[in-house]
């Protein structure tokens, strides 16, 4: 089917296309989102810049047009040709140095022997960058070493080098671009086209048997190490990434593209991916489960570049595994995923989708799950330690005995139906394997729908924390400035709580109106702390001065441990209608508001 009669069709309300041959039509810049390609041959179609948007490609195959693929297989060999070719020239002049009765020739038959086994030995462990320095250093040293001098030695090392490392390069290339277009025994055959030209050419121009038998022998390995390090980069190997990420962006230049395409909430299940460019493309939410070829696709820089989440987002079976602190996780699709006890601390799963996964056990320190679809997870047991859950959805989730110290939900994030018997709100330790545990009767859970009504109070408040309190009294002033200076926020100091070991940092919690944003009143906050910080004694003193009595009360309520100065909190009663206050509490006011803070010394 043409591209212009699917675009008439689509304009004419149809969506599916499953099963159609799109090969090598141009979808560029076209709108297309939610039309379904199951099953569609898009072999070297071309989707760049299109907006797919919920697209449906599931069992599509992707990839190279026949004629491509015969153009570039024959590419491979032309390469395991010239790799041939490259390495018959290192085997003759190995035999020519060694039967001449010319002692510079035989240095130079020596001197290269011994510089191409350093470089075999440190390619094949460490990979062909640090073979060329190896290369370099032992160059350096035999040319040195052995004729000081000699110039005409020492160029004719070089050259016998130099060539052989083209050669073990064009194999490499010619092994990796074959194997990424036709398998691996496409592969096998440019890796014997290579041995065979090498050989039979050095049969050929040899004269004794021994030189029949050595020429092959020289030729033959260094054919046979360009095409070893094509399969290993294949592999994934990362000792030699770059030949593979070069063998697959050449073969994929006449491979499908999505390049800089709108792929949100596609589904490409099951699909045949070779070839296939997705460069720069908005991958937020996109499906791979079970396709096919995906690392031999160019990912660009989003998470499929990564060998582990590739096989992640294949599988869905991510159990036990790591993959923290990854930056790059934005968008990821792991919808059902098995992630049983996985760690994804630090990293970046923005905008993503884990519906239904089971993340028991798993660790979500401090990981960025702010706009992500939690929908029916399964995160018991799961170590949230200041997590970031704004606009997240957890409706329907379990959080059965997991650990929320300092977690970050707001007032955003959805926690419809979310199922809980019991929390813990600090991490376990040898000591204290369930710290903190609410409810605090071990014999008592949480009812249904009690765990919500418990989180939400601390999810509409705004906390600043301080690592150190240097003077009470400045924070006093920074939160008298902060109420004065946003009246619409409607701030309320609410508690006032110690923190650490030694009880020497602070945390101030405050009810603001719902509307407002928590992250720019603290950053207005701090920033008006630290310049307070920054002033000069006298300064300061004449800013406390100027404030007055009332700064002092509330520095009194803000004094740590170690800070001063303190004030009494004494047990009173107050009747206000029929309502009764009872307690060790402090009763003040801040501009006019009425404020209640339970300090407890």
């Amino acid at each position: 089917m043409k591209a212009s009669e699917v675009l008439r069709r689509y304009k004419d309300g149809r969506r599916d296309f499953g099963g159609e041959s799109l090969r090598g039509q141009s979808f560029r810049g076209m709108n297309l989102a939610g039309a379904d390609f199951s099953e569609a041959d898009i072999r070297g179609a071309n989707f760049t810049n299109a907006c797919l948007r919920g697209a449906k490609f599931g069992g599509a195959k992707a990839g190279l047009q026949r004629r491509w693929a015969v153009f570039f297989m024959a590419v491979s060999w032309f390469l395991s040709a010239l790799s041939g070719a490259f390495s018959l020239w290192i085997g003759l002049v190995v035999i020519w140095t060694f039967y001449s009765d010319e002692p510079e020739l035989f240095i130079v038959g020596v001197a290269s022997l011994f510089v191409l086994a350093v470089f075999f030995i440190v390619t094949i462990r460490k990979g062909l960058t640090p073979g060329f320095g190896a290369v370099a250093v032992a160059s350096a040293v035999t040319v040195t070493g052995a004729v000081a001098g000699a110039g005409t030695v020492a160029f004719s090392i070089a050259g016998t080098v130099a060539v052989a490392i083209a050669g073990v390069v064009a194999g490499a290339v010619a092994g990796t671009v074959a194997v990424a277009i036709a398998g691996v025994v496409a592969g096998a055959v440019a890796g014997t086209v290579a041995v065979v030209i090498a050989g039979v050419v050095a049969v050929t121009g040899a004269i004794t048997v021994v030189r029949v038998v050595a020429a092959p022998v020289v030729a033959g390995a260094v054919t046979l190490l360009g095409m070893y390090l094509g399969w290993r980069s294949l592999k994934g190997e990362e000792r030699d990434a770059w030949t593979r990420a070069a063998a697959i962006a050449f073969v994929a230049t006449g491979g499908t593209s999505f390049r800089n395409t709108d792929l949100t909430d596609a589904d490409f299940t099951g699909a045949r991916l070779k070839s296939t460019d997705f460069r720069k493309a908005t991958l937020t939410r996109t499906r791979w489960r079970n396709a096919t070829k995906l690392d031999h696709v160019r990912p660009g820089t989003s998470h499929l570049k990564d060998a582990k989440v590739r096989e992640l987002v294949i599988t869905g079976d991510g159990q036990k595994e790591k993959y923290d602190h990854l930056l790059n996780l934005q968008g990821i699709n792991l919808q059902g995923a098995n992630l049983v006890g996985a760690n994804f601390t630090g990293s970046v799963l923005k905008d993503g989708t884990l519906q239904g996964a089971d993340l028991t056990d798993a660790i979500l320190t401090v990981a960025n799950f702010n706009k992500v679809n939690l929908q029916d997870t399964n995160m018991s047991r799961a170590k949230l330690k200041q997590a970031q859950l704004d606009k997240a959805d957890l409706t329907g989730a379990t959080l059965t005995g997991a650990y929320i110290e300092d977690w970050g939900i707001t007032t955003t994030t959805k926690l419809d139906g979310v199922r809980c018997d019991y929390i813990f709100m600090r991490l376990p330790t040898k000591e204290n394997p369930e710290p903190h545990r609410k409810p605090d009767n071990p014999n008592k859970n949480f009812a249904e729908g009690e765990f919500v009504d418990f989180i939400t109070p601390m999810v509409l408040t705004l906390d600043l924390y301080h690592n150190r309190v240097d003077d009470p009294r400045l924070i006093a002033i920074a939160w008298q400035k902060l109420v004065q200076e946003n009246p619409e926020a409607q701030l309320e100091l609410v508690s006032i709580e110690k923190r650490g070991k030694s009880k020497d940092k602070l945390l101030l919690k405050a009810e603001t109106s719902p509307q407002v944003e928590h992250s720019v009143l603290h950053s207005e906050y701090f920033t008006n702390l630290q310049h307070l910080e920054s002033l000069p004694p006298e300064a300061k003193q004449a800013l406390l001065r100027e404030r007055g009595e009332m700064i002092q009360i509330l520095a009194g309520l803000l004094s740590t441990k170690h800070g001063s100065p303190e004030v009494s909190v004494n047990n009173h009663q107050t009747q206000e209608g029929d309502k009764n206050m009872a307690g060790d509490r402090n009763i003040y006011r801040v501009d006019g508001n009425y404020s209640e803070g339970i300090y407890n010394e």
